[in-house]
């Protein structure tokens, strides 16, 4: 169980692309609702489709909007759903992130959200790193003014290396290391690092040092258990620590429930939270 009083100082987001998937997207704004929930994020939407049509847009517009729930973030198209890991660094996506750019920002700001996720994509077998390197910095860049046009954040992930070997960013240092990049080259400074608790662990990292080197770096943080990617308490992470060291880093921001319910009824997995607690502050 984690402490309430640790959990009470933050305002918490629902991930709705891992929590109740047991139902059609568009019905688990408001499932989210009724679980006390008032502000959710989601992962790439429309699958492998990176221009839905306006008709699709609507639709999941007025899903969030009928519900109540504030739509906090989402992923530039990532192609999670065929195992890749973004589309960023992809020298064969390169035009198709670069015609989803306009589409997800404009999705963001109809509807008030104020940070975008750029997965970084994998290493491509006989490419060079360093010419994808290069590519994402640009893919980036256009990413980060695009998002700040839109008064948004650029978000920039590190993932674990056990469930995605061939994603280069599996480090805080590393992910941190191209933000800052990014901000270099565009002199903006509203790219940030997503801090993912749950992805640091399983690569081993020290989540008390990376929390006390980059909380100013953060623009949102999100959370599971290890090491299943279960809700709190169910693994090996003191979040009542966690929590109070966020806290004490002067993090202020959201922290997004990314994790999948430990028996597969997303309404069984929020006890850890008491219903006062989850709506956004």
């Amino acid at each position: 169980m984690t402490d309430v009083t640790a959990a009470a100082k933050h305002s918490f987001t629902i991930n709705l692309s891992i929590l109740f998937t047991e139902l059609p997207l568009l019905e688990r704004p408001a499932a989210a609702a009724a679980a006390g929930f008032t502000a959710a994020e989601l992962w790439w939407p429309f699958g492998e489709n990176h221009t839905p049509s306006q008709a699709e847009l609507d639709e999941l517009r007025k899903a969030f909007t009928d519900a109540g729930v504030q739509l906090t973030g989402i992923n530039f198209v990532d192609d999670l759903t065929k195992g890749a890991r973004g589309t960023v660094s992809l020298p064969a996506e390169r035009e198709r992130f670069r015609e989803n750019i306009p589409v997800t920002v404009g999705l963001a700001e109809s509807l008030g959200t104020k940070a975008v996720n750029a997965l970084y994509g994998n290493r491509v077998a006989g490419v060079d790193p360093a010419v994808q390197d290069e590519l994402a910095l640009e893919n980036l860049a256009l990413a980060a003014q695009a998002a700040h046009a839109a008064g948004a954040v650029l978000l920039i992930e590190a993932l674990n290396k056990v469930e995605s070997p061939d994603y280069p960013l599996v480090s805080a240092e590393a992910a941190v290391a191209v933000v800052d990049k990014v901000n270099a080259a565009t002199g903006l400074g509203n790219a940030k690092f997503l801090c993912d608790l749950y992805h640091l662990a399983r690569n081993g990292e020290d989540l008390a040092a990376v929390i006390d080197a980059y909380a100013d770096r953060f623009g949102h943080v999100q959370i599971a258990d290890v090491p299943a990617r279960n809700e709190p308490g169910t693994g090996e992470l003191d979040f009542e620590d966690l929590f109070a060291r966020l806290s004490a880093a002067g993090y202020t921001g959201r922290i997004g429930l990314e994790y999948k319910p430990s028996n597969g009824v997303s309404a069984d997995s929020f006890g850890w939270l008491p219903r006062e607690l989850r709506a956004a502050k």
